[in-house]
């Protein structure tokens, strides 16, 4: 009964936020409240909520702490020679744009923390999706499918769980594993090229003027609106040319026909007030040891922003009021993905308060088909798509890879197969529901996550298969 109440509870749970009936935040919070009760353990659920708030706090503290940071360098300017850099080597080519996407996010992934590389790309990346009115859950799609693929870094997360509940060397999991995830690195980059083409097609190029420099329209192609004061809103409006590269220019001038102030814009306005060129170094080298010491495990994630984010504001705006002002000014940023983060653990206290999770792996184990005992490999590689997805990967790597593991042994399939064949999921676990990575993406991008789910999923599923298939078919797993 269990097994069924979670299966069922996690379906409706996607189908409500895929058809935008509820909020990703009341559909986290009141599907699994409503769940508890139906399981008869209502009278717990104080329990199990504040037993998940509890275990993802530290995660909450760090996003809060690390939004408020990523959005200080934002402010400041330490990013803006990588966007116009990007830019410069895109040359507002949608293709460059969205495989460049791709690269960023794969790059900075090798810190080994989601959240830290979402807003990185997001930061770079967005103000050109906004600017060429490119569809931004290609964007957020390509960075997490990127992100999940790295994310099987040995300091990543999923191959030390791994290492740690099989006992064995982590090294000895994901060295063997390298051709696999390098075929699905590659994966993501011609999924990128594809979707880059697609982009292409429906926007065409652009000059990179016409990208850069929204402010030398011609008397007779701008209209005005306003009339002075600091709400002045400003359109612009394009004379169409018929061409392939007219078109981009026409998206480029609807894109520029939007507020003035957009955030979109901000990461390229060069004459904003919030700049500290002459601080350029100093954020830089902030930037770089608050990356080495998370690498480093010197201290808590949690810790380092928190210290970073006090001190990034105290040097770069050191009266008060600009303080407030900053902190205010991504205030929204922050309530949005925090909000997520504990609603989250409502869900997954209940999932695992009430046993659902426990009972739906063990359903998931006694199903395998006895004639398949010899291809545990195959069969966990496959598991691995769906279970962590649906559960963390705390629970799928310590509740259910022991079992997995097991039942291998038990047909001669050897532990490290069955290791490295349970990181093959990783690129779906990143757009999970139950990542609060996910989250920082979708809410910097200002993407719907029912959205972001809808395209995602099924490109995250081909790249897990892709590095299943290739692990396979170079005799890893």
């Amino acid at each position: 009964m269990l097994t069924i109440l979670g299966f069922v509870m996690i379906a409706t749970f996607l189908v409500l936020i895929m058809m935008k009936k509820m909020s990703p935040i009341a559909a986290l919070v009141l599907i699994p409240a409503l769940f508890c009760v139906f399981v008869g353990k209502g009278a717990h659920l104080g329990d199990y909520v504040l037993e998940g708030v509890g275990n993802l706090a530290p995660t909450a503290a760090m996003l809060m702490f690390a939004i408020v940071y990523f959005g200080v360098m934002i402010d400041v300017g330490l990013f803006d020679p990588i966007v116009r850099g990007i830019l410069r080597f895109c040359k507002a080519d949608p293709v460059r744009i969205v495989v460049g996407t791709a690269v960023l996010a794969a790059i900075v992934s090798l810190d080994g923390d989601g959240s830290t590389t979402f807003m990185i790309t997001v930061s770079a990346m967005y103000p050109l999706y906004k600017r060429l009115k490119m569809s931004l859950v290609v964007m957020t799609g390509v960075a997490a499918t990127a992100n999940g693929v790295m994310n099987t870094l040995p300091w990543g997360g999923p191959t030390a769980r791994a290492a740690t509940a099989l006992k064995v060397d982590a090294s000895d999991i994901f060295v063997p594993m390298i051709p696999a995830l390098a075929m699905g690195l590659v994966a993501v980059f011609l999924l990128s090229y594809a979707l880059g083409l697609r982009e292409r097609k429906r926007l065409g190029v652009l000059s990179l003027d016409d990208v850069l420099t929204k402010e030398t329209a011609t008397s007779d192609e701008t209209v005005l609106v306003g009339a002075g004061g600091d709400g002045d809103r400003t359109k612009l409006t394009k004379k169409p040319t018929g061409s392939a590269g007219g078109a981009g220019t026409d998206a480029a001038a609807d894109a520029d026909a939007t507020d003035a102030d957009d955030e979109g814009f901000q990461g390229l306005d060069p004459h904003r007030a919030t700049l500290r060129p002459k601080l350029y170094w100093f954020n830089a080298g902030l930037t770089v040891l608050l990356l080495t010491a998370m690498i480093m495990e010197w201290l808590p994630i949690p810790v380092l922003f928190l210290l970073g984010a006090a001190l990034a504001l105290t040097v770069n705006f050191p009266h008060m009021p600009d303080q407030k002002a900053r902190i205010a000014a991504h205030a929204e940023n922050v309530l949005n993905v925090t909000g997520m983060v504990f609603a989250a653990a409502v869900f997954t206290g209940v999932l695992q308060g009430t046993g659902m999770v426990d009972h739906m792996a063990d359903w998931l184990v006694d199903a395998i088909p006895e004639g398949m005992g010899s291809q545990m490999g195959l069969v966990t590689g496959l598991l691995s798509i769906p279970l962590t997805y649906f559960m963390s990967n705390d629970g799928f790597y310590f509740g259910v890879l022991p079992v997995l593991a097991e039942a291998g042994q038990a047909h001669g399939v050897g532990t490290l197969e069955i290791a490295r064949a349970s990181i093959a999921g990783q690129a779906l676990h990143m757009s999970s529901p139950l990542v609060p990575a996910v989250y920082v993406l979708v809410g910097m991008a200002k993407v719907e996550f029912g959205d972001h789910t809808r395209f995602t999923v099924k490109w995250a599923v081909l790249t897990s298969l892709v590095v299943l298939g290739s692990g396979i078919l170079f005799g890893i797993i």
